[in-house]
């Protein structure tokens, strides 16, 4: 990124839910870890670098100890004047947290905004990292601070809440993960994401020239879609409304951002809690050719009882995953798997006794019997929970390169603000009319999904407004309740319209369990769960396949 073309501000996106669950552990052994260490490396190779360039470097790498990353940033004698926010870490102060905390969470996380680095930046620093602030502050601060906006630019802020929700996850946004792979001619390791934020809020997403992957309407509208839920963006500077973004073309690998409105935001903070939640184990035994179902059935009853009944643990979960064919080309392909999970508060009742017990089988259980790993040893897990506090509980805290300590001061909030606002998209087109063929949704839609806690988002979209109005009518509640199957049957699903992107948003409550570390889907961040619902085969209109 510095080499490749003029930049500014060098933003990194190091935490995610499980991120901070990681680094809490590594600080349990180490009260001077707790913040990402690969970040210490890149800085150790480019840091000179951009003090000689004039490149503010702002990252949320600091996790659990930002006074820490900053004190290791420091000690590369690159003579960088280093600032960190902190704050955001309630592990000593769980009081005034909704739902009430029980126990001793092994993190407690406020999401912070980005207002303590814009004062950092405005104060001289050359690096800014944080703990938990939102993914999207990363860039909200720097706009902020580079055009000097005030806290109640809400327009302008939400804006910048867009760019950096775009450009968040790196190559997500220029043709990474990206479902049309017919439209990156250029196959090359994506170009990391550019955004050129002006001053009015808008903005431009690009890559340096002569890198790989794509940007497109497409590839944006795949990221603004990532990880949402309803079009009301609740954040700590802003409500950012999805519901009002433009999109269009701005040349080759320009996009171009705009018509963002945004409101105050909410008088609460989003809380991150992840708790101990116990120890687990998993063996996956082998299934193949015939009779597959009477095989399971056999294991797994053969199993618990060389358990000792399923009762001896907290939690059991055994699930039969089908990749079988009949009449099959190849071994491989004429496999099933049998994989059994098993939780509870004592290690020693899901380690080595249930992985070696599986191996009791191999002579006495069914014919074919092998597993795809040896017995394992247990690990631990965590479980995930969402909460909220009042902003007068925290306390959010710029220590500036001097040393200087200063409180940063909140927004005015509203707790109105997270209506939706009324799109101003005219809608003309109409469902196409006419045959219909059976096709696989994909052929018509795109889509992106990913986690949310313990929820998952799917947001889908059409690349034509007739693909776009005939998605809008066909896409209800129960057909996402249809074409997901029984996994989501007694699950909430949400489904929300954002005409405005040629989208359609869904989020399903629960499908997750207690979030990604102790989820025993076999995709636990539902990072597939869109591409699966665009192979389900569906009746389309023959004038959008043709």
């Amino acid at each position: 990124m510095l080499d490749g073309g003029p930049v500014d501000v060098l933003c990194g996106d190091y935490l995610a839910e499980l991120t901070m669950l990681i680094l809490a552990k590594a600080q349990a052994k180490d009260p001077d870890a707790g913040y990402a260490k690969t970040f210490q490396t890149q800085m150790r190779d480019v840091l000179a670098d951009c003090v000689a360039r004039g490149v503010k470097v702002v990252s949320n790498a600091g996790g659990l100890n930002p006074a820490g990353l900053a004190a290791a940033l420091e000690e590369l004698g690159t003579g960088a004047r280093i600032a960190y926010v902190e704050g955001d870490d309630l592990r000593g102060s769980l009081e005034s947290i909704t739902p009430a905390v029980s126990g001793k969470p092994v993190s407690a996380n406020a999401y912070l905004g980005g207002w303590g680095i814009a004062e950092a930046l405005a104060a001289g620093a050359d690096v800014v990292v944080t703990g938990r602030v939102t993914d999207a502050s990363l860039v909200v601060g720097p706009a902020a601070w580079w055009h000097g906006w005030g806290r109640d630019a809400f327009d302008q802020l939400a804006g910048a809440v867009v760019a950096g929700h775009v450009i968040e996850c790196g190559p997500q946004a220029t043709g990474g993960n990206y479902s049309f792979l017919d439209e990156v001619t250029d196959r090359r390791y994506p170009g990391f994401p550019i955004a050129e934020v002006s001053a009015d809020g808008s903005s431009v997403i690009t890559k340096h020239p002569g890198t790989g992957g794509l940007v497109s309407v497409g590839t944006v509208t795949a990221q603004l879609l990532y990880e949402i839920a309803a079009p009301a963006y609740l954040g700590p500077d802003c409500t950012t409304h999805f519901d009002t973004i433009t999109l269009s073309d701005d040349g080759e690998h320009r996009v171009r951002i705009s018509g963002v409105r945004g409101s105050a935001p909410p008088p609460t903070l989003k809380v991150a809690l992840n708790d101990a939640g116990g120890y687990r184990n998993s063996m996956t035994l082998v299934l193949t050719g015939l009779d597959i179902e009477a095989k399971a059935a056999h294991a797994e009853a053969l199993l618990f009882d060389v358990l000792g009944g399923r009762d001896r643990f907290a939690e059991v979960d055994v699930r039969l995953l089908r990749f079988d064919h009949p009449d099959a080309a190849s071994n491989a392909e004429a496999t099933a798997h049998l994989k059994v999970t098993v939780k509870d508060p004592d290690p020693r009742v899901v380690g080595r006794s249930f992985s070696n017990a599986t191996m009791e089988l191999a002579l006495g259980g069914y014919a074919g019997f092998h597993t795809t790993t040896p017995p394992s040893a247990e690990s631990a897990f965590g479980v995930y929970r969402p909460a909220a506090v009042p902003r007068s509980a925290v306390t959010h805290t710029v220590v500036l390169p001097d040393g200087e300590r200063r409180v940063v001061a909140d927004p005015v909030t509203s707790v109105s603000s997270a209506a939706m606002l009324t799109p101003d998209v005219t809608e003309t087109a109409t469902t196409p009319t006419g045959p219909t063929r059976r096709a696989p949704l994909g052929r018509v839609v795109g889509a992106r999904s990913g986690d949310k806690g313990g929820d998952a988002n799917i947001g889908v979209w059409a690349r034509t407004d007739a693909a776009h109005a005939w998605l809008r009518d066909f896409l209800t509640e129960d057909r996402v309740r249809e074409l997901l199957g029984p996994e989501v049957a007694d699950l909430a699903i949400e489904v929300h319209p954002l005409p405005n992107l040629r989208a359609v948003n869904v989020v399903v409550h629960g499908i997750l369990g207690d979030g990604v570390a102790s989820s025993t889907r076999p995709d636990p961040q539902a990072k597939g769960l869109g591409e699966y619902l665009r192979s389900r085969v569906v009746d389309v209109p023959e004038a959008l396949l043709d």
